[in-house]
């Protein structure tokens, strides 16, 4: 297997990366958390995962190396393949994701697109013991997995706002406000978006 790449960034896109490794290109499929995290140099190292199937040979990286190991847990349940295992790393950040596990948050998991209230169960099921034995959930802030701050992004998002930006906001004001109401993030949130 290969642990990791470290070479020159020669092609980066939000859905995959080309790493130039002593002249040979490598093609590696990455999610939009590991996007955001790519230095702004040319000389990167990933963390990689090589999936091999009976068509194809693809290339997974990540820039932490918690992110891989998450990773490789999606992928061992039943019904989660490498598409949905990068969506999910790519709609929540891996420590929502691990939170969402850990305290059995249906919801969170059934948010991402692609997966629906069995899986989500499923996921939560097969994986809550792994998770609670690896990571301690305690150190996952307890917005991550607060049901007005759900709430108030379900409603920012019926209401037309995307998601990213609303987290931003709505965590922003649990912050500033940790005994706030849900009508009062969702009035403060309307405010600042």
């Amino acid at each position: 297997m290969i642990a990791h790449i470290h070479g020159k960034l020669v092609e980066k896109n939000p859905t995959d990366v080309v790493i130039d490794c002593q002249g040979v290109g490598y093609h590696i499929h990455i999610s939009l958390h590991t996007y955001a995290l790519l230095p702004q140099s040319e000389s990167v190292k990933l963390f990689t995962y090589l999936l091999i199937k009976e068509d194809a040979h693809q290339l997974y990286g990540f820039m932490e190396k918690s992110e891989r190991e998450l990773f490789k847990l999606l992928l061992s349940v039943s019904g989660i393949g490498a598409g949905i295992a990068r969506t999910m790393l790519s709609s929540l950040d891996p420590k929502q994701i691990i939170a969402a596990i850990g305290n059995g948050d249906v919801g969170t998991i059934q948010s991402i697109k692609g997966i629906g209230a069995k899986t989500a169960q499923r996921v939560i099921l097969d994986l809550r013991d792994k998770v609670l034995k690896i990571h301690d959930i305690g150190e996952v802030s307890p917005i991550s997995y607060n049901t007005n701050r759900d709430e108030a992004l379900s409603a920012l998002e019926v209401l037309g706002f995307v998601r990213k930006n609303a987290e931003k906001v709505v965590d922003k004001i649990m912050k500033e406000q940790p005994e706030a109401n849900l009508e009062t993030i969702i009035k403060q949130a309307l405010k600042n978006l």
